[in-house]
């Protein structure tokens, strides 16, 4: 199991932190040791909206060799929707079994035009923009749709980690990874609000 970790200029750090935690932990907890990822962007590095600059493993590498890509929300997100070069990259990952995002990271999937025809959400003051990429914007707090599974505004990436490792790796571990974590708000699939 690969992840690519897709990072831009302007992210919110929690989106991508939130999530990196919880799934992470399968490897490093010893759930599934095949499991390994990528921090890839454009760039070598960089940097949040804050100042927090992370370093690049792969520079621009074809999406299509991941099972999972992961695309945090922020700031950046509102010119990377229209930067073609960015978009057309993103594109590669279209055979990509899991497509996940939180927050306004939803905007790139619908940029890369992977929301066609698909349930969605984003952050609750982000919906408008949402519905240019779809017209079924859920104002919820994680929908999967036959693996493009996108998550609400920047605290839901705990839940959307958690949610994901339940789906790799069942309910019984994510509940280990939840309590290795001290993080007593998630709750298994999410109840009604997972498809």
């Amino acid at each position: 199991m690969k992840i690519a970790f897709i990072l831009f200029e302007e992210l919110t750090a929690l989106d991508f932190i939130g999530f990196y935690d919880g799934i992470t932990r399968l490897k490093t907890m010893g759930f599934k040791k095949d499991l390994c990822w990528d921090l890839c962007a454009l760039n070598k590095e960089v940097s949040d909206d804050r100042g927090i600059t992370f370093k690049i493993d792969k520079i621009e590498p074809n999406l299509a060799q991941y099972d999972l890509i992961f695309v945090p929300g922020g700031m950046g997100t509102r010119t990377l929707r229209n930067d073609f070069k960015f978009i057309e990259w993103l594109k590669t990952a279209k055979s990509v079994p899991y497509k996940v995002s939180v927050c306004t990271g939803s905007l790139l999937l619908g940029a890369a035009e992977f929301l066609n025809e698909k349930k969605a959400t984003t952050h609750p003051k982000s919906y408008d923009l949402l519905s240019l990429y779809t017209s079924k914007v859920e104002k919820t707090r994680i929908i999967n749709d036959q693996g493009v599974i996108t998550g609400g505004g920047v605290a839901t990436s705990v839940d959307l980690g958690l949610y994901l490792c339940e789906i790799l790796a069942g309910k019984e571990v994510s509940t280990k990874i939840q309590n290795q974590m001290d993080y007593p708000y998630y709750q298994s699939k999410m109840l009604d609000s997972i498809l």
